[in-house]
């Protein structure tokens, strides 16, 4: 860890806030939720919120912060599929009458687990990529570009990845539907949100003193620092 980086007095409570995000849109994803034609998952209540963080992340401190924080995100992601796995596994008492429902909330197909992990990990590199990139293109301006431009380009590689690996198998018009109601919704999403992210982006250059520019980045997502 740079002096920089122990010197900012949110980064660190804002990755931990975005890795419960995450955990947390983790474990209520097998809900699903109809509304008319749309189908989502009510994970995706939450999940935008952590391609927000990212926005944050890369506008403020730079693509190495956005890139500690994926990876963070990631690796608790996998320590809790692995411990959920292993609850599973455990015999349960005989008093414990929950088991079916522990398995339906815990309980993951291998392919699942890798297209989810694997969709993050890619989606939320393209967002910070994206950021990082056109923020150099506008010198710093029209911040509103980058939080839109970022979810376009960062859910469509996510939604399409997390569907194809979860659905295969399925109708394509079934997929399609999916794809599309996702995206639309993450889109929306951040566009509304646009308004918070200002607050939030603004708040943090003034109090932390810095807005950084990836004008030197390595960025490369398996950089460590």
């Amino acid at each position: 860890m740079s002096k920089i980086e122990k010197d900012y007095k949110y980064l660190h409570i804002l990755i931990n806030i975005f890795v419960v995000v995450l955990i947390v849109s983790n474990l209520i994803a097998p809900k699903f939720v109809a509304v008319g034609w749309f189908r989502f998952s009510a994970a995706q209540l939450l999940f935008p919120i952590t391609y927000i963080f990212g926005d944050v992340f890369t506008e403020v401190y730079g693509y190495s912060a956005s890139r500690k924080a994926i990876w963070t995100g990631f690796m608790a992601s996998v320590i809790m599929t692995a411990f959920g796995l292993f609850a599973i596994w455990l015999p349960p008492a005989p008093e414990f009458k929950d088991q079916n429902a522990f398995e339906t909330i815990f309980g993951v197909v291998p392919r699942n687990v890798a297209g989810s992990l694997l969709a993050f990990w890619a989606g939320e590199f393209a967002n910070s990529l994206t950021v990082a990139k056109m923020k150099l293109w506008t010198n710093g301006r029209m911040l509103w570009t980058r939080t839109v431009g970022s979810t376009v380009v960062g859910q469509l590689v996510d939604t399409s990845i997390v569907i194809f690996f979860i659905f295969w198998g399925q109708p394509l018009g079934v997929m399609f539907k999916l794809i599309v109601s996702g995206y639309l919704f993450k889109v929306v999403y951040e566009v509304l949100a646009t308004p918070l992210t200002y607050l939030v982006v603004n708040f943090l250059k003034r109090e932390e003193g810095v807005d950084f520019f990836d004008r030197s980045t390595n960025f490369n997502p398996f950089k460590a620092e």
